[in-house]
Protein backbone atom coordinates (compact mmCIF):
# COMPACT_ATOMS: atom_id res chain seq x y z
CA UNK A 1 0.00 0.00 0.00
CA UNK A 2 1.57 3.25 -1.18
CA UNK A 3 1.44 6.32 1.03
CA UNK A 4 0.78 9.71 -0.51
CA UNK A 5 3.24 11.78 1.47
CA UNK A 6 2.48 14.88 -0.58
CA UNK A 7 -1.22 14.66 0.34
CA UNK A 8 -0.35 14.23 4.02
CA UNK A 9 1.98 17.22 3.89
CA UNK A 10 -0.80 19.30 2.37
CA UNK A 11 -3.17 18.30 5.16
CA UNK A 12 -0.49 19.17 7.70
CA UNK A 13 -0.04 22.60 6.13
CA UNK A 14 -3.78 23.22 6.03
CA UNK A 15 -4.44 22.19 9.63
CA UNK A 16 -1.21 23.71 10.94
CA UNK A 17 -1.55 27.06 9.21
CA UNK A 18 -2.39 28.72 12.54
CA UNK A 19 0.96 27.77 14.10
CA UNK A 20 3.02 30.44 12.35
CA UNK A 21 0.38 33.03 13.22
CA UNK A 22 0.52 31.98 16.88
CA UNK A 23 4.32 32.26 16.89
CA UNK A 24 4.12 35.76 15.42
CA UNK A 25 1.61 36.90 18.03
CA UNK A 26 3.69 35.52 20.89
CA UNK A 27 6.81 37.16 19.43
CA UNK A 28 5.10 40.54 19.75
CA UNK A 29 5.53 40.26 23.50
CA UNK A 30 8.18 37.62 24.13
CA UNK A 31 11.79 38.07 23.02
CA UNK A 32 14.19 35.17 22.52
CA UNK A 33 12.07 32.24 23.72
CA UNK A 34 11.41 30.68 20.31
CA UNK A 35 12.45 27.19 21.43
CA UNK A 36 10.16 27.32 24.46
CA UNK A 37 7.20 28.49 22.37
CA UNK A 38 7.79 25.69 19.87
CA UNK A 39 7.96 23.11 22.66
CA UNK A 40 4.72 24.43 24.13
CA UNK A 41 2.99 23.96 20.79
CA UNK A 42 4.50 20.48 20.36
CA UNK A 43 3.28 19.38 23.78
CA UNK A 44 -0.18 20.79 23.19
CA UNK A 45 -0.50 18.92 19.87
CA UNK A 46 0.59 15.71 21.60
CA UNK A 47 -1.66 16.18 24.64
CA UNK A 48 1.49 16.25 26.74
CA UNK A 49 2.75 18.25 29.72
CA UNK A 50 5.91 20.30 30.17
CA UNK A 51 8.26 20.90 33.08
CA UNK A 52 10.02 24.26 32.68
CA UNK A 53 13.19 24.90 34.65
CA UNK A 54 14.79 28.30 34.89
CA UNK A 55 15.72 31.06 37.29
CA UNK A 56 13.11 33.73 38.09
CA UNK A 57 12.60 36.60 35.66
CA UNK A 58 12.94 34.72 32.36
CA UNK A 59 9.32 35.34 31.26
CA UNK A 60 8.19 31.75 31.75
CA UNK A 61 4.75 32.74 33.03
CA UNK A 62 4.39 35.56 30.50
CA UNK A 63 5.21 33.20 27.64
CA UNK A 64 2.56 30.70 28.69
CA UNK A 65 -0.15 33.32 29.31
CA UNK A 66 0.63 35.01 25.97
CA UNK A 67 0.30 31.69 24.14
CA UNK A 68 -3.05 31.09 25.87
CA UNK A 69 -4.35 34.46 24.67
CA UNK A 70 -3.18 33.77 21.11
CA UNK A 71 -5.17 30.51 20.93
CA UNK A 72 -8.10 31.80 23.01
CA UNK A 73 -7.59 29.09 25.62
CA UNK A 74 -8.58 29.31 29.26
CA UNK A 75 -5.51 29.84 31.42
CA UNK A 76 -4.92 29.70 35.17
CA UNK A 77 -1.78 30.12 37.24
CA UNK A 78 -1.55 28.26 40.55
CA UNK A 79 1.18 29.23 42.99
CA UNK A 80 2.28 26.02 44.69
CA UNK A 81 3.12 26.43 48.37
CA UNK A 82 3.85 23.99 51.23
CA UNK A 83 0.39 24.59 52.77
CA UNK A 84 -1.52 23.91 49.53
CA UNK A 85 -4.22 21.24 49.80
CA UNK A 86 -5.50 18.90 47.06
CA UNK A 87 -8.92 20.60 47.26
CA UNK A 88 -7.26 23.94 46.48
CA UNK A 89 -6.29 22.41 43.16
CA UNK A 90 -9.15 20.11 42.17
CA UNK A 91 -12.10 21.62 44.01
CA UNK A 92 -14.39 20.44 46.78
CA UNK A 93 -18.01 19.91 47.84
CA UNK A 94 -19.76 22.66 49.80
CA UNK A 95 -22.88 22.14 51.88
CA UNK A 96 -25.78 24.39 50.95
CA UNK A 97 -28.17 24.93 53.93
CA UNK A 98 -30.85 26.31 51.57
CA UNK A 99 -31.51 22.99 49.84
CA UNK A 100 -29.64 20.67 52.21
CA UNK A 101 -27.34 19.39 49.46
CA UNK A 102 -23.62 19.25 48.83
CA UNK A 103 -22.69 21.19 45.70
CA UNK A 104 -19.46 20.73 43.78
CA UNK A 105 -17.21 23.74 43.42
CA UNK A 106 -14.60 23.01 40.78
CA UNK A 107 -11.01 24.07 41.37
CA UNK A 108 -8.63 26.02 39.16
CA UNK A 109 -7.38 22.89 37.42
CA UNK A 110 -10.44 23.04 35.15
CA UNK A 111 -8.75 25.07 32.43
CA UNK A 112 -7.10 24.41 29.07
CA UNK A 113 -3.66 25.52 30.26
CA UNK A 114 -2.67 25.18 33.91
CA UNK A 115 0.57 26.79 35.06
CA UNK A 116 1.78 25.07 38.22
CA UNK A 117 4.27 27.66 39.45
CA UNK A 118 7.11 26.29 41.59
CA UNK A 119 5.58 22.83 41.56
CA UNK A 120 8.31 21.41 43.81
CA UNK A 121 7.03 23.49 46.75
CA UNK A 122 3.83 21.46 47.09
CA UNK A 123 3.58 18.42 49.42
CA UNK A 124 3.03 14.83 48.30
CA UNK A 125 -0.78 14.87 48.57
CA UNK A 126 -1.05 17.76 46.14
CA UNK A 127 1.42 16.08 43.80
CA UNK A 128 -0.79 12.97 43.84
CA UNK A 129 -3.89 14.99 42.96
CA UNK A 130 -2.04 16.60 40.08
CA UNK A 131 -0.81 13.20 38.92
CA UNK A 132 -4.37 11.95 38.38
CA UNK A 133 -5.21 15.05 36.37
CA UNK A 134 -2.10 14.72 34.21
CA UNK A 135 -2.44 11.02 33.51
CA UNK A 136 -6.19 10.39 33.48
CA UNK A 137 -7.31 13.90 32.43
CA UNK A 138 -9.95 13.76 35.10
CA UNK A 139 -10.32 14.57 38.80
CA UNK A 140 -12.44 13.09 41.57
CA UNK A 141 -14.44 15.41 43.82
CA UNK A 142 -16.69 13.98 46.50
CA UNK A 143 -16.81 10.56 44.91
CA UNK A 144 -17.70 11.91 41.45
CA UNK A 145 -15.29 11.95 38.52
CA UNK A 146 -15.16 15.02 36.28
CA UNK A 147 -13.38 15.17 32.91
CA UNK A 148 -11.00 18.07 32.34
CA UNK A 149 -10.97 20.55 29.50
CA UNK A 150 -9.88 19.58 25.99
CA UNK A 151 -7.16 20.44 25.21
CA UNK A 152 -5.63 20.21 28.67
CA UNK A 153 -1.98 20.84 29.45
CA UNK A 154 -0.03 21.26 32.69
CA UNK A 155 3.01 23.52 32.54
CA UNK A 156 5.03 23.27 35.71
CA UNK A 157 7.93 25.51 36.66
CA UNK A 158 10.70 24.96 39.14
CA UNK A 159 13.60 27.11 40.28
CA UNK A 160 16.96 25.29 39.91
CA UNK A 161 18.85 27.49 42.38
CA UNK A 162 16.57 27.67 45.43
CA UNK A 163 15.88 24.41 47.25
CA UNK A 164 14.86 25.54 50.73
CA UNK A 165 11.28 24.50 51.44
CA UNK A 166 11.00 22.36 48.31
CA UNK A 167 10.01 18.73 47.76
CA UNK A 168 11.79 16.61 45.17
CA UNK A 169 9.37 15.52 42.47
CA UNK A 170 8.88 11.74 42.53
CA UNK A 171 10.21 9.86 39.50
CA UNK A 172 6.69 8.67 38.65
CA UNK A 173 5.54 12.26 38.30
CA UNK A 174 8.62 13.39 36.39
CA UNK A 175 7.94 10.61 33.90
CA UNK A 176 4.47 12.05 33.26
CA UNK A 177 5.98 15.22 31.84
CA UNK A 178 6.46 14.75 28.13
CA UNK A 179 9.19 17.39 27.94
CA UNK A 180 11.52 19.16 30.32
CA UNK A 181 12.64 22.49 28.91
CA UNK A 182 15.52 24.42 30.44
CA UNK A 183 15.17 28.18 29.94
CA UNK A 184 18.41 30.16 29.92
CA UNK A 185 19.31 33.84 30.06
CA UNK A 186 18.74 35.92 26.91
CA UNK A 187 21.64 37.16 24.82
CA UNK A 188 22.75 40.78 25.17
CA UNK A 189 20.97 41.75 21.95
CA UNK A 190 17.79 40.02 23.11
CA UNK A 191 18.01 41.74 26.49
CA UNK A 192 18.33 45.11 24.76
CA UNK A 193 15.14 44.35 22.81
CA UNK A 194 13.43 43.37 26.05
CA UNK A 195 14.44 46.65 27.63
CA UNK A 196 13.26 48.66 24.62
CA UNK A 197 9.94 46.81 24.56
CA UNK A 198 9.10 46.99 28.26
CA UNK A 199 10.58 50.32 29.29
CA UNK A 200 7.13 51.78 28.60
CA UNK A 201 4.39 49.24 29.44
CA UNK A 202 1.87 51.10 27.29
CA UNK A 203 4.04 50.34 24.25
CA UNK A 204 3.70 46.55 24.64
CA UNK A 205 1.60 45.27 21.69
CA UNK A 206 -1.78 43.67 22.32
CA UNK A 207 -1.86 39.96 21.51
CA UNK A 208 -4.63 39.03 19.08
CA UNK A 209 -6.53 35.77 19.03
CA UNK A 210 -5.40 33.93 15.89
CA UNK A 211 -6.63 30.41 16.73
CA UNK A 212 -8.87 28.53 19.14
CA UNK A 213 -8.83 25.22 21.05
CA UNK A 214 -10.79 23.58 18.23
CA UNK A 215 -7.93 24.38 15.84
CA UNK A 216 -5.51 22.65 18.19
CA UNK A 217 -7.77 19.59 18.47
CA UNK A 218 -8.16 19.37 14.68
CA UNK A 219 -4.38 19.62 14.21
CA UNK A 220 -3.82 16.91 16.84
CA UNK A 221 -5.95 14.50 14.81
CA UNK A 222 -3.88 15.08 11.66
CA UNK A 223 -0.71 14.57 13.68
CA UNK A 224 -1.33 10.81 13.69
CA UNK A 225 -1.07 10.79 9.87
CA UNK A 226 2.49 12.14 9.86
CA UNK A 227 4.64 9.34 8.47
CA UNK A 228 7.56 7.82 10.35
CA UNK A 229 9.82 5.35 8.58
CA UNK A 230 10.56 2.05 10.33
CA UNK A 231 14.27 2.95 10.43
CA UNK A 232 13.41 6.05 12.46
CA UNK A 233 11.27 4.00 14.82
CA UNK A 234 14.25 1.69 15.33
CA UNK A 235 16.49 4.73 15.89
CA UNK A 236 14.19 5.95 18.66
CA UNK A 237 14.22 2.53 20.31
CA UNK A 238 18.03 2.45 20.14
CA UNK A 239 18.34 5.92 21.69
CA UNK A 240 16.22 4.95 24.67
CA UNK A 241 17.86 1.52 25.00
CA UNK A 242 21.30 3.17 25.06
CA UNK A 243 20.35 4.97 28.29
CA UNK A 244 19.67 1.58 29.92
CA UNK A 245 22.41 -0.56 28.40
CA UNK A 246 25.11 1.82 27.15
CA UNK A 247 27.64 -1.00 26.82
CA UNK A 248 25.75 -2.35 23.80
CA UNK A 249 26.32 0.95 21.97
CA UNK A 250 30.06 1.47 22.55
CA UNK A 251 29.20 3.60 25.58
CA UNK A 252 30.42 1.32 28.36
CA UNK A 253 32.06 4.32 30.04
CA UNK A 254 28.57 5.60 30.88
CA UNK A 255 27.43 2.48 32.73
CA UNK A 256 28.73 3.56 36.18
CA UNK A 257 27.17 7.00 35.67
CA UNK A 258 23.59 5.83 35.10
CA UNK A 259 21.40 4.66 37.97
CA UNK A 260 18.28 4.16 35.84
CA UNK A 261 17.69 4.67 32.13
CA UNK A 262 14.64 6.10 30.41
CA UNK A 263 11.31 4.27 30.66
CA UNK A 264 9.21 2.93 27.76
CA UNK A 265 7.12 6.09 28.11
CA UNK A 266 10.19 7.94 26.79
CA UNK A 267 10.05 5.87 23.59
CA UNK A 268 6.40 6.77 23.04
CA UNK A 269 6.88 10.45 23.84
CA UNK A 270 9.99 10.72 21.66
CA UNK A 271 8.08 9.36 18.67
CA UNK A 272 5.12 11.66 19.33
CA UNK A 273 7.32 14.71 19.83
CA UNK A 274 9.27 13.97 16.64
CA UNK A 275 6.01 13.76 14.71
CA UNK A 276 4.84 17.04 16.22
CA UNK A 277 8.18 18.68 15.38
CA UNK A 278 7.69 17.64 11.75
CA UNK A 279 4.12 18.97 11.91
CA UNK A 280 5.27 22.33 13.27
CA UNK A 281 7.78 22.39 10.39
CA UNK A 282 4.84 21.83 7.99
CA UNK A 283 5.98 18.39 6.86
CA UNK A 284 3.97 15.20 6.60
CA UNK A 285 6.94 12.95 7.35
CA UNK A 286 9.56 12.67 10.10
CA UNK A 287 13.27 13.21 9.48
CA UNK A 288 16.17 12.19 11.75
CA UNK A 289 16.66 15.84 12.70
CA UNK A 290 13.14 15.91 14.13
CA UNK A 291 14.07 13.12 16.53
CA UNK A 292 17.39 14.71 17.50
CA UNK A 293 15.79 18.14 18.00
CA UNK A 294 13.41 16.92 20.72
CA UNK A 295 15.44 14.05 22.19
CA UNK A 296 17.16 16.14 24.87
CA UNK A 297 13.88 17.58 26.16
CA UNK A 298 12.25 14.13 26.23
CA UNK A 299 15.14 12.28 27.89
CA UNK A 300 16.94 14.70 30.23
CA UNK A 301 14.53 14.19 33.15
CA UNK A 302 14.17 10.44 32.65
CA UNK A 303 17.82 9.48 33.01
CA UNK A 304 18.68 9.13 36.70
CA UNK A 305 22.38 9.63 37.31
CA UNK A 306 24.42 7.78 39.95
CA UNK A 307 26.39 9.15 42.88
CA UNK A 308 29.52 8.58 40.83
CA UNK A 309 28.19 10.86 38.11
CA UNK A 310 27.43 13.53 40.69
CA UNK A 311 30.95 13.23 42.05
CA UNK A 312 32.31 13.73 38.54
CA UNK A 313 29.93 16.65 37.86
CA UNK A 314 28.35 14.68 35.03
CA UNK A 315 24.72 15.62 34.34
CA UNK A 316 21.88 13.75 32.70
CA UNK A 317 22.24 16.16 29.77
CA UNK A 318 25.86 15.05 29.33
CA UNK A 319 24.74 11.43 29.15
CA UNK A 320 21.95 12.12 26.67
CA UNK A 321 24.36 14.17 24.56
CA UNK A 322 26.82 11.26 24.47
CA UNK A 323 24.03 8.88 23.45
CA UNK A 324 22.95 11.17 20.62
CA UNK A 325 26.54 11.45 19.41
CA UNK A 326 27.22 7.70 19.46
CA UNK A 327 24.01 5.98 18.34
CA UNK A 328 24.03 5.65 14.57
CA UNK A 329 21.59 7.90 12.72
CA UNK A 330 19.64 6.17 9.91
Amino acid sequence: MSIDTAAITQRVRDQGAFIDAVKREVAKVIVGQDALVERLIIAMLCRGHILIEGVPGLAKTLTVSTLARAIDASFVRIQFTPDLLPADLTGTTIYSPQDGRFNVRKGPIFANIVLADEINRAPAKVQSALLEAMQERQVSIGGTTFPLEDPFMVLATQNPIEHEGTYALPEAQLDRFMLKVVVTYPTRNEEKLILDRFVSPEDVPEVQRVADPESVNAAAKVLHDVQMDQRLRDYIVHLVAATRDPGSYRLARLRPLIEFGASPRATIYLAQAARAHAFVSHRGYVEPDDVKSVAMDVLRHRVVISYEAEAENTTAEDIVRAVLDEVEVP
